[in-house]
């Protein structure tokens, strides 16, 4: 399977689909002197009618200095989305505490609902899971297809388990919990998982800047394995061949698009992308932004 520097370009193209974001655009979200987030100017005037939380000046938002404790940071401004979502400025209230961090998620300084941190341009966590199976012929690839009623790419395809990575629970556990709500995996299959690093783009939505990080797992399943979705997330799954899901990649958008990153990564941690074409280099390094 030949893979040509054409195919390189298409690939490039998915990843920089999701590298949309100008930082130009929005105003820098500052806690601790750090920077971690940011901010639409028109959120940032909503967050100014609680100036004894959050200082806004000519160029960048600030978290107080007067709040220093996790806790307390996290209390304060849940208070503050609850009535943002009141005027709504914020969708909904999802019940899922995020981490706000400059760095890595272990170094948290508080926490936030999943609702806010779009608005707040603050990097997310998520868990993408590749199931594969070893024919004769080659690698095949678990793909779902995201059920029709989803908020967010209704009826496009999706890694086999897929999912964000909230506070409070460890990356395994959490695997644990997606991979049965999402494919009816027992406890001791989903150990069987192998992580394989992360990938990290800077998307944009309508509701602000996405920077994400995506830790990565393989799992080699066994030919009697089918994964059964439980949680209504997915519509159906379909085994595919990975050269039909590489053309699938390349000439059309039908992947949410995130998941075009992990599988390619996966293509690349495989051997299945070959490293003497031009673009290669260029492709491994685009996946970590």
């Amino acid at each position: 399977m030949k893979s040509s520097s054409r195919d390189y370009r298409a690939y490039l193209d998915r990843v920089n689909s999701c590298n949309v974001a100008n930082t130009d655009n929005y105003i820098p979200f500052i806690i601790d002197d750090r920077q971690t987030g940011w901010l639409k100017p028109d959120f940032a005037e909503h967050l100014s009618a609680w100036p004894e939380v959050f200082i806004l000046d000519q160029v960048s938002i600030r978290l107080t200095d007067k709040i220093q404790d996790f806790k307390t940071r996290s209390k304060t401004v849940d208070k503050i989305l609850h009535d943002l979502i009141e005027k709504n400025v914020i969708r909904s209230y999802l019940h899922e505490p995020y981490p706000v961090t400059a760095g890595d998620r272990s170094h948290a300084v508080m926490t936030l609902d999943r609702s806010a941190v779009p608005h707040f341009g603050l990097r997310s966590f998520g868990q993408h899971l590749n199931g594969f199976v070893r024919k004769s012929d080659g690698i095949y690839l678990w793909i779902a297809r995201r059920a029709r009623d989803r908020y967010i790419a209704p009826g496009k395809l999706d890694n086999m388990v897929a999912g964000g990575l909230p506070w409070h629970i460890s990356l395994q556990q959490n695997l644990i919990k997606e991979c049965a709500e999402e494919a009816g995996m027992d406890e001791y299959l989903t150990r069987q998982a192998l992580p394989t690093g992360t990938v990290s783009y800077l998307a944009e939505s309508e509701k602000g800047i996405k920077p994400d990080t995506l830790y990565c797992y393989d799992i080699e399943l066994p030919d009697d394995f089918y994964p059964v979705c439980t949680d209504g997330e997915v519509e159906s799954f379909e085994l595919m061949p990975v050269r039909v899901v590489m053309e699938i990649i390349r000439e059309s958008e039908d992947f949410k698009p995130n998941c075009n990153l992990v599988i390619i990564d996966f293509l690349i941690r495989h051997g299945l992308l070959d490293p003497d074409q031009t673009g290669y280099a260029e492709l491994v390094s685009s996946l970590h932004r």
